[in-house]
Protein backbone atom coordinates (compact mmCIF):
# COMPACT_ATOMS: atom_id res chain seq x y z
CA UNK A 1 0.00 0.00 0.00
CA UNK A 2 1.18 3.51 -1.24
CA UNK A 3 2.64 5.78 1.52
CA UNK A 4 0.68 8.38 -0.25
CA UNK A 5 -3.09 8.74 -0.82
CA UNK A 6 -2.75 10.73 -3.64
CA UNK A 7 0.13 11.47 -6.10
CA UNK A 8 0.22 14.01 -8.90
CA UNK A 9 3.34 13.38 -11.21
CA UNK A 10 4.65 15.48 -13.62
CA UNK A 11 1.38 17.54 -14.53
CA UNK A 12 1.37 19.68 -17.06
CA UNK A 13 -1.78 21.91 -18.00
CA UNK A 14 -2.09 24.45 -20.86
CA UNK A 15 -4.56 26.88 -21.73
CA UNK A 16 -4.18 29.47 -24.80
CA UNK A 17 -1.65 31.50 -24.01
CA UNK A 18 -0.50 30.33 -21.09
CA UNK A 19 1.21 27.03 -19.04
CA UNK A 20 -1.28 26.84 -15.80
CA UNK A 21 1.07 23.80 -14.45
CA UNK A 22 4.36 22.95 -15.87
CA UNK A 23 5.64 19.63 -14.84
CA UNK A 24 4.72 19.48 -11.12
CA UNK A 25 4.90 16.41 -8.94
CA UNK A 26 3.15 16.47 -5.33
CA UNK A 27 2.81 13.87 -3.09
CA UNK A 28 -0.16 14.02 -0.31
CA UNK A 29 -0.03 11.62 2.49
CA UNK A 30 -3.37 10.08 4.66
CA UNK A 31 -4.30 12.35 7.25
CA UNK A 32 -2.31 15.44 6.90
CA UNK A 33 -3.14 19.12 6.28
CA UNK A 34 -1.33 20.05 2.87
CA UNK A 35 -0.93 23.64 1.53
CA UNK A 36 -0.82 24.82 -1.88
CA UNK A 37 1.15 28.12 -1.67
CA UNK A 38 1.73 30.55 -4.37
CA UNK A 39 0.98 34.10 -6.08
CA UNK A 40 -1.98 35.11 -7.66
CA UNK A 41 -2.31 32.90 -10.95
CA UNK A 42 0.37 30.59 -10.00
CA UNK A 43 -1.79 27.80 -11.01
CA UNK A 44 -2.58 26.17 -7.60
CA UNK A 45 -6.38 26.39 -8.21
CA UNK A 46 -6.01 24.77 -11.44
CA UNK A 47 -3.93 21.73 -10.18
CA UNK A 48 -6.83 21.00 -7.62
CA UNK A 49 -9.11 21.21 -10.26
CA UNK A 50 -7.81 18.37 -11.99
CA UNK A 51 -7.72 16.19 -8.81
CA UNK A 52 -11.34 16.89 -8.47
CA UNK A 53 -12.07 16.55 -12.03
CA UNK A 54 -12.88 19.90 -13.76
CA UNK A 55 -9.67 19.82 -16.05
CA UNK A 56 -7.73 16.91 -17.85
CA UNK A 57 -4.26 17.15 -17.54
CA UNK A 58 -2.33 17.46 -21.20
CA UNK A 59 0.63 15.61 -19.09
CA UNK A 60 0.97 13.75 -16.20
CA UNK A 61 -0.57 10.89 -13.70
CA UNK A 62 -2.98 11.10 -11.27
CA UNK A 63 -2.56 8.20 -8.20
CA UNK A 64 -5.32 7.52 -5.50
CA UNK A 65 -4.24 5.37 -2.80
CA UNK A 66 -1.78 4.05 -4.87
CA UNK A 67 -3.72 3.58 -8.13
CA UNK A 68 -3.43 5.34 -11.07
CA UNK A 69 -6.57 6.80 -12.29
CA UNK A 70 -8.23 9.43 -14.93
CA UNK A 71 -10.46 11.60 -13.32
CA UNK A 72 -13.04 12.68 -15.99
CA UNK A 73 -15.92 14.54 -13.57
CA UNK A 74 -16.94 16.06 -10.07
CA UNK A 75 -18.60 13.17 -10.12
CA UNK A 76 -16.12 10.77 -10.17
CA UNK A 77 -14.21 12.42 -7.96
CA UNK A 78 -16.79 12.18 -5.57
CA UNK A 79 -16.69 8.45 -5.88
CA UNK A 80 -13.24 8.37 -5.27
CA UNK A 81 -13.70 10.49 -2.30
CA UNK A 82 -12.43 13.45 -2.98
CA UNK A 83 -14.59 17.06 -2.38
CA UNK A 84 -13.63 20.51 -3.45
CA UNK A 85 -15.05 23.55 -1.39
CA UNK A 86 -14.02 26.15 -4.13
CA UNK A 87 -13.67 30.03 -3.56
CA UNK A 88 -16.61 31.28 -5.10
CA UNK A 89 -19.25 28.60 -3.73
CA UNK A 90 -21.14 26.70 -5.65
CA UNK A 91 -24.61 27.14 -3.90
CA UNK A 92 -28.34 27.70 -5.20
CA UNK A 93 -29.36 30.59 -3.49
CA UNK A 94 -32.85 29.74 -3.79
CA UNK A 95 -32.89 26.83 -2.70
CA UNK A 96 -32.57 25.26 1.66
CA UNK A 97 -29.06 23.99 2.96
CA UNK A 98 -30.46 20.83 3.10
CA UNK A 99 -31.63 20.65 -0.75
CA UNK A 100 -27.53 22.05 -1.63
CA UNK A 101 -26.40 19.52 0.23
CA UNK A 102 -28.67 16.31 -1.24
CA UNK A 103 -28.26 17.94 -4.72
CA UNK A 104 -27.38 14.96 -7.10
CA UNK A 105 -27.77 12.49 -4.25
CA UNK A 106 -31.45 12.79 -2.97
CA UNK A 107 -32.80 9.83 -0.57
CA UNK A 108 -35.40 8.77 -2.51
CA UNK A 109 -38.51 6.58 -1.06
CA UNK A 110 -41.54 5.81 -3.04
CA UNK A 111 -44.89 6.82 -1.92
CA UNK A 112 -47.78 3.71 -2.08
CA UNK A 113 -44.86 2.01 -2.90
CA UNK A 114 -44.34 3.41 -6.70
CA UNK A 115 -44.11 7.37 -6.87
CA UNK A 116 -41.18 7.97 -6.08
CA UNK A 117 -40.34 11.41 -3.89
CA UNK A 118 -37.28 13.06 -2.37
CA UNK A 119 -37.00 12.12 1.76
CA UNK A 120 -36.22 15.70 2.63
CA UNK A 121 -36.79 15.22 5.85
CA UNK A 122 -34.39 12.29 6.64
CA UNK A 123 -32.23 14.37 4.95
CA UNK A 124 -32.57 16.95 7.36
CA UNK A 125 -32.16 15.07 10.20
CA UNK A 126 -28.98 13.36 8.68
CA UNK A 127 -27.48 16.65 7.98
CA UNK A 128 -28.31 17.97 11.80
CA UNK A 129 -26.74 15.12 13.14
CA UNK A 130 -23.31 15.66 10.69
CA UNK A 131 -23.34 19.40 11.47
CA UNK A 132 -23.38 18.57 15.05
CA UNK A 133 -20.73 15.50 14.77
CA UNK A 134 -17.95 17.77 13.27
CA UNK A 135 -19.30 21.41 14.85
CA UNK A 136 -20.70 23.12 11.67
CA UNK A 137 -24.22 24.18 12.52
CA UNK A 138 -26.80 25.05 10.57
CA UNK A 139 -30.38 25.39 10.35
CA UNK A 140 -31.36 22.44 7.50
CA UNK A 141 -34.38 24.64 6.47
CA UNK A 142 -32.54 27.90 6.14
CA UNK A 143 -32.33 29.64 2.42
CA UNK A 144 -28.94 30.12 1.46
CA UNK A 145 -30.17 33.68 -0.13
CA UNK A 146 -30.84 34.49 3.76
CA UNK A 147 -27.73 32.41 5.55
CA UNK A 148 -24.03 34.92 5.75
CA UNK A 149 -21.24 33.97 4.09
CA UNK A 150 -19.72 31.91 6.97
CA UNK A 151 -23.08 29.81 7.09
CA UNK A 152 -22.53 29.13 3.24
CA UNK A 153 -18.87 27.41 3.66
CA UNK A 154 -20.34 25.31 6.62
CA UNK A 155 -22.77 24.12 3.64
CA UNK A 156 -20.04 23.53 1.12
CA UNK A 157 -18.02 21.87 3.44
CA UNK A 158 -21.05 19.53 4.80
CA UNK A 159 -21.44 18.84 1.38
CA UNK A 160 -18.52 17.37 1.25
CA UNK A 161 -18.83 14.74 4.47
CA UNK A 162 -22.09 14.36 3.04
CA UNK A 163 -20.56 12.43 -0.04
CA UNK A 164 -18.28 10.62 2.53
CA UNK A 165 -15.29 12.86 1.06
CA UNK A 166 -11.71 11.03 2.93
CA UNK A 167 -9.89 13.89 0.31
CA UNK A 168 -10.97 17.56 1.07
CA UNK A 169 -9.42 20.43 -1.02
CA UNK A 170 -10.76 24.24 0.51
CA UNK A 171 -9.42 26.35 -2.21
CA UNK A 172 -8.79 30.28 -0.56
CA UNK A 173 -10.82 29.20 2.21
CA UNK A 174 -10.76 32.20 4.48
CA UNK A 175 -10.48 35.09 1.86
CA UNK A 176 -14.16 36.02 2.65
CA UNK A 177 -14.55 35.43 6.31
CA UNK A 178 -13.94 37.45 9.36
CA UNK A 179 -10.82 36.95 12.12
CA UNK A 180 -13.19 35.09 14.48
CA UNK A 181 -14.66 33.21 11.36
CA UNK A 182 -11.43 32.69 10.28
CA UNK A 183 -10.60 31.17 13.90
CA UNK A 184 -13.18 28.80 14.11
CA UNK A 185 -12.72 27.44 10.66
CA UNK A 186 -9.20 26.90 11.08
CA UNK A 187 -10.40 24.56 14.05
CA UNK A 188 -12.92 22.90 12.48
CA UNK A 189 -9.58 21.99 9.66
CA UNK A 190 -7.64 20.33 12.42
CA UNK A 191 -11.26 18.55 13.82
CA UNK A 192 -11.23 16.85 9.70
CA UNK A 193 -7.82 15.64 10.48
CA UNK A 194 -8.01 14.55 13.60
CA UNK A 195 -10.76 12.39 12.36
CA UNK A 196 -8.83 11.03 9.80
CA UNK A 197 -9.66 13.02 6.97
CA UNK A 198 -6.13 14.44 4.82
CA UNK A 199 -7.08 17.99 3.97
CA UNK A 200 -5.75 20.02 1.15
CA UNK A 201 -5.00 23.91 1.54
CA UNK A 202 -4.86 26.13 -1.41
CA UNK A 203 -3.87 29.51 0.07
CA UNK A 204 -1.51 32.40 0.01
CA UNK A 205 -2.36 33.21 4.32
CA UNK A 206 1.11 32.38 5.49
CA UNK A 207 -0.22 32.56 9.60
CA UNK A 208 -2.98 30.78 9.00
CA UNK A 209 -0.74 27.90 7.00
CA UNK A 210 1.87 28.39 9.91
CA UNK A 211 -1.00 27.51 12.20
CA UNK A 212 -2.70 24.36 11.06
CA UNK A 213 -0.86 22.60 7.94
CA UNK A 214 1.91 20.05 8.39
CA UNK A 215 3.72 20.35 4.90
CA UNK A 216 3.84 23.01 2.36
CA UNK A 217 4.00 23.13 -1.73
CA UNK A 218 5.29 26.54 -3.41
CA UNK A 219 4.21 26.87 -6.89
CA UNK A 220 5.79 30.00 -8.76
CA UNK A 221 4.29 30.79 -12.41
CA UNK A 222 3.47 27.00 -12.82
CA UNK A 223 6.06 25.63 -11.81
CA UNK A 224 6.93 23.38 -8.12
CA UNK A 225 9.67 25.27 -6.33
CA UNK A 226 9.76 23.51 -3.81
CA UNK A 227 8.02 21.76 -0.77
CA UNK A 228 8.68 22.29 3.01
CA UNK A 229 8.26 21.23 6.86
CA UNK A 230 5.80 24.18 7.50
CA UNK A 231 7.31 24.08 11.24
CA UNK A 232 10.64 24.63 9.97
CA UNK A 233 10.04 27.15 7.39
CA UNK A 234 9.35 30.63 8.49
CA UNK A 235 6.81 32.92 6.79
CA UNK A 236 8.97 35.16 5.39
CA UNK A 237 11.07 32.37 3.45
CA UNK A 238 7.62 31.28 2.44
CA UNK A 239 6.69 34.42 1.35
CA UNK A 240 9.80 34.69 -0.70
CA UNK A 241 9.91 31.76 -2.23
CA UNK A 242 6.27 32.78 -3.65
CA UNK A 243 7.21 35.49 -5.13
CA UNK A 244 10.47 34.83 -6.04
CA UNK A 245 12.18 37.93 -4.38
CA UNK A 246 12.56 39.82 -1.37
CA UNK A 247 9.86 40.63 0.12
CA UNK A 248 9.03 43.76 2.89
CA UNK A 249 6.69 42.81 5.99
CA UNK A 250 6.89 46.41 6.37
CA UNK A 251 4.90 49.74 4.97
CA UNK A 252 6.90 52.22 4.59
CA UNK A 253 4.77 55.13 5.44
CA UNK A 254 5.47 58.61 5.06
CA UNK A 255 4.22 61.44 7.37
CA UNK A 256 0.51 62.79 6.39
CA UNK A 257 0.36 66.01 4.90
CA UNK A 258 -3.66 67.30 5.12
CA UNK A 259 -5.29 68.97 3.08
CA UNK A 260 -8.37 70.47 2.51
CA UNK A 261 -11.82 68.53 3.56
CA UNK A 262 -12.33 66.29 -0.03
CA UNK A 263 -15.40 63.92 1.72
CA UNK A 264 -18.04 65.39 3.93
CA UNK A 265 -20.86 62.52 5.60
CA UNK A 266 -23.16 64.29 7.67
CA UNK A 267 -25.83 62.75 9.75
CA UNK A 268 -26.23 59.31 7.08
CA UNK A 269 -28.69 56.86 8.07
CA UNK A 270 -29.24 53.72 5.52
CA UNK A 271 -32.56 51.56 5.78
CA UNK A 272 -32.73 47.74 4.19
CA UNK A 273 -35.77 47.01 1.91
CA UNK A 274 -37.63 46.21 5.45
CA UNK A 275 -37.00 49.52 6.82
CA UNK A 276 -34.10 48.00 8.88
CA UNK A 277 -31.45 50.60 10.08
CA UNK A 278 -27.98 49.41 8.66
CA UNK A 279 -25.99 53.03 9.14
CA UNK A 280 -26.82 55.01 11.86
CA UNK A 281 -26.44 58.98 12.20
CA UNK A 282 -23.03 58.78 11.06
CA UNK A 283 -20.81 62.07 10.66
CA UNK A 284 -17.16 61.90 9.45
CA UNK A 285 -14.74 63.43 6.84
CA UNK A 286 -11.78 63.04 5.09
CA UNK A 287 -8.89 65.45 4.05
CA UNK A 288 -6.91 65.18 0.89
CA UNK A 289 -3.40 63.45 1.78
CA UNK A 290 -5.29 61.29 4.30
CA UNK A 291 -6.34 57.49 4.52
CA UNK A 292 -9.47 57.40 7.10
CA UNK A 293 -10.05 53.94 7.62
CA UNK A 294 -13.67 52.07 8.91
CA UNK A 295 -12.56 49.33 11.33
CA UNK A 296 -15.64 47.15 12.22
CA UNK A 297 -16.47 43.53 12.14
CA UNK A 298 -18.31 42.11 9.10
CA UNK A 299 -22.03 42.99 8.86
CA UNK A 300 -22.01 46.21 10.62
CA UNK A 301 -22.98 48.71 8.21
CA UNK A 302 -19.42 49.66 6.50
CA UNK A 303 -20.65 48.47 3.41
CA UNK A 304 -23.44 49.72 3.31
CA UNK A 305 -21.53 53.41 3.94
CA UNK A 306 -19.11 52.84 1.18
CA UNK A 307 -22.32 52.12 -0.86
CA UNK A 308 -24.46 55.01 -0.03
CA UNK A 309 -21.50 57.05 -0.76
CA UNK A 310 -20.46 55.91 -4.03
CA UNK A 311 -24.51 55.73 -5.30
CA UNK A 312 -25.31 52.05 -4.83
CA UNK A 313 -27.85 52.79 -2.56
CA UNK A 314 -29.83 55.69 -1.75
CA UNK A 315 -29.49 57.29 1.92
CA UNK A 316 -32.55 57.56 4.48
CA UNK A 317 -30.92 60.45 5.05
CA UNK A 318 -27.98 62.86 5.38
CA UNK A 319 -25.75 65.06 3.21
CA UNK A 320 -22.65 63.60 1.44
CA UNK A 321 -20.50 66.44 -0.05
CA UNK A 322 -17.64 65.97 -1.94
CA UNK A 323 -15.04 69.27 -3.07
CA UNK A 324 -18.06 71.21 -0.64
CA UNK A 325 -20.57 70.05 -3.86
CA UNK A 326 -23.97 68.07 -1.99
CA UNK A 327 -24.09 65.08 -4.14
CA UNK A 328 -26.68 62.79 -2.16
CA UNK A 329 -28.94 62.77 -5.09
CA UNK A 330 -25.96 62.69 -8.08
CA UNK A 331 -26.31 59.35 -10.22
CA UNK A 332 -23.75 56.83 -9.90
CA UNK A 333 -22.00 58.16 -13.28
CA UNK A 334 -22.53 61.56 -11.73
CA UNK A 335 -20.15 60.91 -9.01
CA UNK A 336 -18.10 59.23 -10.52
CA UNK A 337 -17.50 61.82 -12.79
CA UNK A 338 -17.37 64.50 -10.05
CA UNK A 339 -14.46 62.64 -8.63
CA UNK A 340 -15.34 59.20 -6.66
CA UNK A 341 -13.36 55.77 -7.10
CA UNK A 342 -14.87 52.88 -5.89
CA UNK A 343 -13.54 49.45 -5.30
CA UNK A 344 -16.32 47.46 -4.35
CA UNK A 345 -16.38 44.49 -1.45
CA UNK A 346 -17.91 42.07 -4.20
CA UNK A 347 -15.50 41.68 -7.22
CA UNK A 348 -17.22 39.60 -9.24
CA UNK A 349 -21.07 41.30 -9.13
CA UNK A 350 -20.38 44.60 -8.46
CA UNK A 351 -16.92 45.16 -9.95
CA UNK A 352 -16.64 43.40 -13.08
CA UNK A 353 -18.95 42.18 -16.06
CA UNK A 354 -17.42 38.87 -15.78
CA UNK A 355 -18.30 38.36 -19.97
CA UNK A 356 -16.74 40.87 -20.68
CA UNK A 357 -13.34 40.94 -21.93
CA UNK A 358 -10.32 42.30 -20.17
CA UNK A 359 -10.01 45.56 -22.31
CA UNK A 360 -13.77 46.16 -22.07
CA UNK A 361 -13.48 46.31 -18.47
CA UNK A 362 -10.91 48.30 -18.03
CA UNK A 363 -12.59 50.58 -19.76
CA UNK A 364 -15.91 50.59 -18.08
CA UNK A 365 -15.72 53.92 -16.20
CA UNK A 366 -14.69 55.82 -19.40
CA UNK A 367 -16.53 53.35 -22.56
CA UNK A 368 -18.17 56.68 -23.57
CA UNK A 369 -15.30 59.41 -23.79
CA UNK A 370 -12.80 60.16 -26.10
CA UNK A 371 -10.43 58.37 -27.28
CA UNK A 372 -12.46 54.76 -25.92
CA UNK A 373 -15.51 56.82 -28.25
CA UNK A 374 -15.79 58.94 -30.90
CA UNK A 375 -19.20 60.27 -31.79
CA UNK A 376 -20.70 57.79 -29.87
CA UNK A 377 -19.44 54.74 -31.85
CA UNK A 378 -17.33 52.55 -29.79
CA UNK A 379 -13.12 51.91 -30.44
CA UNK A 380 -12.30 48.67 -29.62
CA UNK A 381 -8.32 49.05 -30.94
CA UNK A 382 -8.21 52.10 -28.17
CA UNK A 383 -9.32 49.47 -25.60
CA UNK A 384 -6.83 47.01 -26.36
CA UNK A 385 -3.86 49.43 -26.37
CA UNK A 386 -5.12 51.20 -23.10
CA UNK A 387 -5.54 47.63 -21.85
CA UNK A 388 -1.79 46.34 -22.49
CA UNK A 389 -0.53 49.21 -21.09
CA UNK A 390 -3.08 48.95 -17.80
CA UNK A 391 -1.33 44.78 -17.78
CA UNK A 392 2.22 45.92 -17.70
CA UNK A 393 1.59 48.85 -14.94
CA UNK A 394 -0.09 46.81 -12.53
CA UNK A 395 1.36 42.94 -13.06
CA UNK A 396 -2.15 41.84 -14.38
CA UNK A 397 -1.81 38.38 -15.25
CA UNK A 398 -4.31 36.74 -18.09
CA UNK A 399 -3.68 33.94 -20.57
CA UNK A 400 -4.80 35.68 -23.78
CA UNK A 401 -4.01 39.32 -22.62
CA UNK A 402 -6.57 42.17 -22.95
CA UNK A 403 -8.51 39.47 -24.97
CA UNK A 404 -9.12 37.05 -21.92
CA UNK A 405 -12.53 36.40 -20.40
CA UNK A 406 -12.48 38.09 -16.70
CA UNK A 407 -14.28 35.02 -15.70
CA UNK A 408 -11.69 32.60 -16.27
CA UNK A 409 -9.34 34.90 -14.27
CA UNK A 410 -8.05 34.20 -11.47
CA UNK A 411 -9.83 35.89 -8.41
CA UNK A 412 -6.66 38.15 -7.14
CA UNK A 413 -5.83 39.13 -11.32
CA UNK A 414 -9.87 40.22 -11.67
CA UNK A 415 -9.35 42.13 -8.36
CA UNK A 416 -5.64 43.59 -9.63
CA UNK A 417 -7.90 44.82 -12.71
CA UNK A 418 -10.81 46.54 -10.45
CA UNK A 419 -7.89 48.04 -8.45
CA UNK A 420 -5.91 49.43 -11.33
CA UNK A 421 -9.46 50.66 -13.22
CA UNK A 422 -10.36 52.79 -10.24
CA UNK A 423 -6.68 54.27 -9.79
CA UNK A 424 -6.36 55.42 -13.05
CA UNK A 425 -9.24 57.67 -12.99
CA UNK A 426 -7.05 59.59 -10.42
CA UNK A 427 -10.41 60.66 -8.48
CA UNK A 428 -10.00 63.59 -5.70
CA UNK A 429 -12.33 60.19 -3.53
CA UNK A 430 -10.74 56.90 -3.49
CA UNK A 431 -13.16 54.08 -1.78
CA UNK A 432 -11.47 50.85 -1.08
CA UNK A 433 -13.42 48.28 0.40
CA UNK A 434 -11.83 44.75 1.21
CA UNK A 435 -8.56 45.76 -1.34
CA UNK A 436 -6.71 43.05 -0.70
CA UNK A 437 -9.46 40.30 -0.27
CA UNK A 438 -8.06 37.46 -1.79
CA UNK A 439 -4.83 38.24 -2.61
CA UNK A 440 -1.21 37.44 -2.13
CA UNK A 441 1.82 38.42 -0.30
CA UNK A 442 3.59 40.36 -3.22
CA UNK A 443 0.05 41.96 -4.90
CA UNK A 444 -0.83 43.09 -0.87
CA UNK A 445 2.26 44.55 -0.69
CA UNK A 446 1.96 46.88 -4.25
CA UNK A 447 -1.60 47.45 -3.62
CA UNK A 448 -0.55 49.11 -0.16
CA UNK A 449 2.30 50.86 -1.90
CA UNK A 450 -0.07 52.38 -4.42
CA UNK A 451 -2.57 53.66 -1.87
CA UNK A 452 0.26 54.97 -0.13
CA UNK A 453 1.15 56.69 -3.00
CA UNK A 454 -2.33 58.15 -3.78
CA UNK A 455 -2.38 59.44 -0.42
CA UNK A 456 0.89 61.20 -0.65
CA UNK A 457 -0.35 62.66 -4.09
CA UNK A 458 -3.27 64.59 -2.02
CA UNK A 459 -6.42 61.84 -2.72
CA UNK A 460 -8.38 61.24 0.26
CA UNK A 461 -8.54 57.64 0.94
CA UNK A 462 -11.40 55.57 2.40
CA UNK A 463 -10.51 52.38 3.82
CA UNK A 464 -12.61 49.92 4.55
CA UNK A 465 -11.16 46.42 5.26
CA UNK A 466 -12.08 43.30 7.47
CA UNK A 467 -7.85 42.87 7.99
CA UNK A 468 -7.21 44.56 11.50
CA UNK A 469 -3.26 44.46 10.65
CA UNK A 470 -4.07 46.35 7.28
CA UNK A 471 -5.99 49.38 9.41
CA UNK A 472 -3.45 49.82 11.30
CA UNK A 473 -0.45 49.79 8.75
CA UNK A 474 -1.92 52.08 6.41
CA UNK A 475 -4.57 54.37 8.25
CA UNK A 476 -3.81 58.27 9.17
CA UNK A 477 -7.33 57.93 11.19
CA UNK A 478 -9.17 55.69 12.30
CA UNK A 479 -13.51 55.41 12.58
CA UNK A 480 -14.70 52.44 14.39
CA UNK A 481 -18.08 50.98 13.47
CA UNK A 482 -20.50 48.76 15.60
CA UNK A 483 -23.79 48.03 14.83
CA UNK A 484 -23.99 50.98 12.13
CA UNK A 485 -22.85 53.26 14.67
CA UNK A 486 -19.65 55.19 14.68
CA UNK A 487 -18.01 54.29 17.97
CA UNK A 488 -15.04 56.26 18.00
CA UNK A 489 -12.80 58.42 15.81
CA UNK A 490 -9.41 58.74 16.67
CA UNK A 491 -5.88 60.09 15.37
CA UNK A 492 -4.53 55.84 14.43
CA UNK A 493 -0.98 56.57 16.46
CA UNK A 494 -3.39 56.97 19.59
CA UNK A 495 -4.85 53.65 18.98
CA UNK A 496 -3.62 49.84 20.05
CA UNK A 497 -5.19 47.11 17.78
CA UNK A 498 -6.23 45.72 21.32
CA UNK A 499 -8.51 49.27 21.59
CA UNK A 500 -9.64 49.27 17.84
CA UNK A 501 -10.62 45.42 18.50
CA UNK A 502 -12.65 46.32 21.89
CA UNK A 503 -14.94 49.35 19.72
CA UNK A 504 -15.37 46.70 17.00
CA UNK A 505 -16.83 44.30 19.70
CA UNK A 506 -18.97 47.07 20.99
CA UNK A 507 -17.50 46.69 24.30
CA UNK A 508 -16.34 50.17 24.93
CA UNK A 509 -18.31 53.53 24.45
CA UNK A 510 -17.36 56.27 22.76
Amino acid sequence: MSEYIVEMRHITKKFPGIIANNDVTIQIKKGEIFALLGENGAGKSTLMSMLFGMYEPDEGEILIRGEKVKIASPNHATRLNIGMVHQHFKLVSNYTVTENIVMGMEPVKKLLGFIPYVDLKKAAREIAQLSAKYGLEVDPQQLIENANVSTQQRVEILKMLYREAEILIFDEPTAVLTPQEIEFLLDIIRGLRDGGKTVILISHKLEEIKQVSDRCAILNRGKLVTVRDVAATSTKEMANLMVGREVSFETDKKPADFHEKILEVEHLSVEDQNHFPLVKDVSFSVRGGEIFAIAGVSGNGQVELADAIAGLIKARSGVIRLNGVDISDYSIRRRTLEGISYIPEDRQNYGLVLDFTLAENLALKQYYQEPFSHKGVLRPGEMDRYGERMLEKYDIRSGQGVKTQVRSMSGGNQQKAIVGREIELQSPLMIFVQPTRGLDIGAIENIHNQILKERDAGKAILLISLELDEIMNLSDTIGVIYNGAIMKIADAKTLTTNEVGEFMMGVKGA
